[in-house]
């Protein structure tokens, strides 16, 4: 996939994306990283429907963590989240996560260099 099919999608329409802001319990946070790693391994290598992740952390609080998550659709959402291997993610991190926001956003622009 390249940069530019994600940006014709966006720009029809029909993307699906959204940002989920997480706190992690701090001394979990290596066990977190490794669930969230395979979880996204996994859907990227599975789902035809998942574009794209990008999980970072604050470099002040790394229990801070931020995903942006890319859909082909928000049907390819709804997929995703029935799958097992995103079922077993979220049974694993339940009681590492001490707070969850999902936001849904539009982008406006997503460029990279080639490489």
């Amino acid at each position: 996939m390249t940069i530019n099919s994600v940006n014709l999608s966006a720009q029809e329409g029909k993307t699906y994306m959204r940002i989920a802001k997480i706190t992690v319990d701090s001394t979990r946070l290596g066990e977190f990283q490794a669930a969230l790693k395979e979880q996204m391994q996994s859907a990227l290598s599975i789902e035809k429907g998942v574009l794209a992740y990008s999980a970072v952390q604050e470099r002040k609080n790394p229990s801070n963590i931020t995903i942006l998550e890319t859909y082909a659709s928000t049907e390819a959402y709804q997929v995703h989240i029935q799958t097992e291997h995103f079922k077993k993610y979220k049974t694993a991190v339940v009681d590492m996560v001490k707070q969850l926001e999902l936001i849904e956003v539009v982008p406006i622009a997503i460029q990279s260099k080639p490489k």
